[in-house]
């Protein structure tokens, strides 16, 4: 399943998440349960969701970057204040 501008590929839709019954904390930590919720178990798995969400978090930065250059570029043709000839 592919999210539109996204590089990720979705596993599960949030509709489907729900349906289980997954509860929000505990979507992405099965090796929570597998290790009997210890901490220092985890850490690596963790690591790797963590930076997951920081990637879709800067590809998120970037594409608005992108759309509000656009629009600034539109907008430059239009100066603010702009007298019309023969009007004083």
């Amino acid at each position: 399943m592919e999210v539109p501008g996204s590089s990720k590929k979705m596993i599960a839709t949030q509709e489907e998440m729900v349906e289980a019954r997954v509860p929000i904390p505990y979507r992405d930590h099965k090796c929570r349960q597998r290790e009997f919720y210890l901490p220092w178990k985890c850490e690596d798995e963790r690591h790797v969701y963590e930076k997951c969400e920081y990637e879709l978090v800067m590809e998120r930065m970037l594409a608005m970057q992108k759309i509000r250059e656009k629009e600034g570029k539109s907008k430059q043709g239009i100066p603010i204040g702009a007298t019309t000839a023969g009007m004083s």
